[in-house]
Formats: structure tokens, C-alpha cells, sequence
């Protein structure tokens, strides 16, 4: 049974979480803060960390930090720190996703396993709508319809599916797919989006805009 590590100091959301993921087929170890999450991961391997951001004694940003001097496990942050600032943080310290307090545990759960199957470099099909990506071949069909992405079309459908029916920024697009050292700006964003609605056809508008904000991946 894979076996993750929820750090979380509200006790109900750890007991929720804890509860759903075992009925699901998931072991999940407990951790109210980050000092506490530091001594179970001295005598546990976990396939998954689940990390609280705001905490007593030692935060999500902390941990995140040590972990990853000698671990190289999924992290996803739960945060009700939805500022892009706080997330470029967490990107940048190593971790994986984030989900955004109050959130699903369904989406919590399949995020959870995603990390893991490419963690363990597992085939990942994902499916949104019309639109199907299988990431060992890097190949997509739309409408039942193979079509050709380039790679950094690819890459953004990637990471718009991974985070399917959320809203991302042009920052945050720009950090998971361009990268950190990236020197253009968000208009690079908008004009990939265009080639990448246009490569998809009548799927592409699953991909909507949100006014003055980003895009979001939706179901239709």
C-alpha cells in the first residue's frame, strides 16, 4: 500500500484527509507541524508528503527545505496562501503542486497519486473533456483525433491538465513551463495559448480565459 506523510496542525483536516485516503486504498501518517513531520521522516520513507504551509514552530517553507537536502519524495503544499509570491516559493524550494485551501478532496487525492506514478516514472494517461494526453509517448488526441504539439505545447496542455479546473496565472505558467531563468515576459503565455487552442480545433476552447488573470483547463 503506498503510504504518505499529511503534516497539517488543524486536527480535522488531518483526520478528514487521513479517513479518505484510506477508503481509497492510501496509508496516511500524521504530523501536526513541521518539527514532527521532521522526526517521522527520520524513521519512514513515505511515496508522498502532503505539507501544511502556515504551522507552529517550523512552517511548510522549512520543511520543504530540509526534506529536499536529502530527498528528492513528492511534495504537494496545502496553502490558503493563494498569492503567487507564496507559490514561486514553493516551486523554488523543490516542491510539486500545490492545492488551495478550502479544496476537493477528490482533486487532493488524484494529485496525490500523479505525483507519485511520476515519481516512480510510471505511464500517466490524463483525460480532460475531449482532450487525452499519455505522457510516456508525449502524444495527445483531440476529438478522438491524434494531433501534433510542439514540445512547449506540449508542456503547457501538461501543465494545464495537471491542474484542470483551476485557475493559473501567466507567472505561474511561466514558472512551471518556461522555467525560472525565462528573460521574456507574460505575453509569451498568450501568444503559445493561441497556437495551442488553434493545434487542438473545436477542443480548444476547453481552454478558457479569466479575465485579467490567467487560464483555466475545463472539463467542456
Amino acid at each position: 500500500m503506498e503510504r504518505v506523510l499529511l503534516v497539517e496542525d488543524e486536527k480535522r483536516i488531518r483526520d478528514i484527509v487521513r479517513d479518505y485516503f484510506a477508503a481509497h486504498g492510501l496509508e496516511c501518517d500524521l504530523a501536526r507541524d513541521g518539527e514532527e513531520a521532521l522526526d517521522l521522516l527520520l524513521d519512514h520513507d513515505y511515496d508522498a508528503i502532503l505539507l501544511d504551509v502556515l504551522m507552529p514552530r517550523l512552517d511548510g517553507f522549512g520543511v520543504c527545505r530540509a526534506v529536499r537536502e536529502k530527498s528528492a519524495v513528492p511534495i504537494l503544499f496545502l496553502t490558503a496562501l493563494g498569492g503567487e509570491e507564496e507559490m514561486l516559493r514553493g516551486y523554488a524550494l523543490g516542491c510539486d503542486d500545490y492545492v488551495t485551501k478550502p479544496f476537493s478532496l477528490a482533486v487532493l487525492l488524484a494529485k496525490t497519486r500523479a505525483l507519485i506514478r511520476r515519481s516512480r516514472g510510471g505511464t500517466e494517461v490524463l483525460t480532460c473533456g475531449a482532450i487525452s494526453l499519455d505522457t510516456a509517448g508525449r502524444s495527445c488526441t483531440a476529438a478522438g483525433k491524434v494531433v501534433k504539439l510542439s514540445p512547449r505545447e506540449y508542456d503547457l496542455l501538461l501543465c494545464l491538465m495537471r491542474n484542470r479546473g483551476q485557475v493559473l496565472t501567466r507567472a505561474q505558467l511561466l514558472d512551471k513551463v518556461w522555467g525560472l531563468d525565462f528573460e521574456g515576459d507574460d505575453r509569451a503565455v498568450d501568444v503559445r495559448i493561441r497556437s495551442l487552442r488553434a493545434t487542438l480545433g473545436p477542443a480548444g476552447g476547453q481552454i478558457k480565459t479569466v479575465y485579467k488573470t490567467g487560464y483555466r483547463l475545463e472539463e467542456v
